[in-house]
């Protein structure tokens, strides 16, 4: 190879490692960008951002040291554009650049001992532009590579458990990976030094640094994988902790409601016990001819039975009660309430797990109509038995948009205002699944619709 073949090898060598360095930081990006849709709008601009930086950075002949903080800067500027938090475009960035400069310096021994292990002769000029050429070219493609690598398990890890990173906890999982980038800026600067006209080596003058070096670049990378591991198993805990807590207050809950509706049925059973006696007290006025006294004294009856009126019966005690108490609450909120559900026949289903599952359904209704407009609100509720199966449905009216996540149950965003359907869904799915069955979630135009599918069980 020729010097000014080297020279234009050398110019596209450095576009081509620009052009691979800015796709590895876009497919790192690629995943934690939402929507399937708006990746392919989205990703270019991670791409260009970086070509940008380089750009600039290249013109202004900025140090070395500052690539990563400008870079980090300027995608910070667009995380609007890309979806994104700043939180956590702030880590992916700082996760980049530390697996960039440990899998370098890990890659970097391996160059010096290749290179020492190739022969070296001066003459004929071309071999020695040739051999430079071929190790810059390995260098380059060992270092695409392992960072490859790396970026890949940094994100596989990152996408099994969502992290809320608030910025205490963004300051905790930044520590290890700022410290790697600090230690590789320092010894990028020791590994070659030119003292007195001469050129020295970090490896040559220390050669135990070539292993030393590549094991400490490893342990930086490897101490922020698993800052995140950890991280994420602490989040993990804290959200199974809040998920038995909310099981916890929805059984409670259950139980006081099945407390209600027991010691309703006793009260109906002591007044037919009682009605023996106050027949026998208007036979009496009757007979007297007490007849202002009759009216009074029956007054009195239809006010003390007023307090056992259910409204709705659906044929068991607890979804009387919960069924009920959602039509009292929708007409204190201007609620459109509709009822058409019939408990099976006993037995075939536990009360316990139907009223958990009527529970939460009627609640996140409840929850959703309350941001709908006056006049546009409505909840309808079914229950219907077909052959082995019972069909439960609720259907409500919302604002907003629902997004379903991977588990497909709704989630919320920060930026839309969407109903709560997803506080106690998992609970519903639980419970379809204790009896082989499922649930079945939609959305069409401004309605939501839940539907839980039942199979009965000989024995429960």
């Amino acid at each position: 190879m020729s010097e000014a073949g080297f020279r234009i090898f050398n110019s596209a060598f450095s576009v081509g490692a620009e052009l691979t360095y800015a796709i590895l930081l876009t497919a790192f990006f690629h995943p934690f960008i939402p929507s399937q849709d708006r990746k392919r709008q989205k990703l270019p601009i991670v791409f260009s951002v970086y070509i940008l930086f380089e750009a600039v950075c290249n013109w202004a002949a900025l140090p070395q040291g500052s690539f990563g903080l400008i870079l980090m800067v300027m995608l910070l500027a667009v995380s609007k554009w890309i979806d994104l938090e700043k939180s956590l475009v702030f880590l992916l960035t700082l996760l980049y650049f530390n697996a960039r400069i440990s899998s370098g310096l890990m890659v970097q021994s391996l160059y010096f001992i290749v290179e020492r292990s190739l022969p070296f002769q001066l003459v004929p000029p071309e071999l020695v532009f040739l051999r430079a050429a071929f190790l810059v070219t390995l260098f380059l493609l060992s270092h695409a590579v392992m960072l490859a690598v790396m970026l890949y398990a940094l994100q596989h890890q990152m996408r099994k458990q969502k992290m809320l990173l608030h910025w205490r906890e963004l300051c905790y999982i930044s520590l290890v990976p700022t410290a790697g980038i600090l230690f590789g800026q320092v010894i990028s600067r020791l590994l070659i030094e030119f003292k007195d006209g001469v050129l020295l080596q970090l490896y040559e003058r220390h050669p135990a640094f070539i292993a030393v070096v590549p094991v400490l670049a490893l342990l930086f990378y490897a101490g922020a994988y698993l800052t995140i591991a950890f991280q994420q198993g602490m989040a993990a805990l804290r959200e199974e902790q809040a998920t038995h807590y909310v099981e916890y207050q929805q059984t409670q809950a259950i139980r006081a409601r099945i407390q209600e509706a027991e010691q309703f049925y006793a009260s109906i059973r002591r007044l037919k016990h009682e009605m023996r006696g106050h027949l026998t007290n208007i036979k009496g006025l009757t007979r007297s001819g007490e007849y202002a006294s009759l009216e009074d004294y029956i007054a009195k009856m239809d006010e003390s039975m007023s307090g056992f009126e259910l409204t709705l019966q659906t044929g068991n005690p607890v979804t009387d009660v919960i069924v009920n108490d959602t039509r009292q609450r929708s007409l204190a909120l201007g609620i459109r309430f509709q009822v058409d559900f019939h408990y099976p026949e006993p037995g075939t289903y536990d009360a316990f797990d139907m009223g958990i599952i009527l529970q939460n359904l009627l609640q996140n209704a409840l929850e959703a109509c309350g941001k709908v407009s006056e006049g546009e609100r409505f909840i309808v509720l079914t229950g219907k038995r077909k052959g082995r199966f019972f069909l439960i449905e609720v259907k409500n009216s919302f604002v907003g948009e629902v997004v379903f996540g991977q588990d497909g149950l709704p989630v919320t965003t920060k930026k839309e205002d969407v109903p709560m359907h997803g506080i106690g869904l998992s609970n519903v799915r639980r419970e379809a699944e204790k009896y082989m069955g499922e649930l079945e979630l939609k959305t069409e135009q401004r309605e939501f619709s839940a539907t839980v599918l039942l199979q009965e069980r000989s024995s429960l």
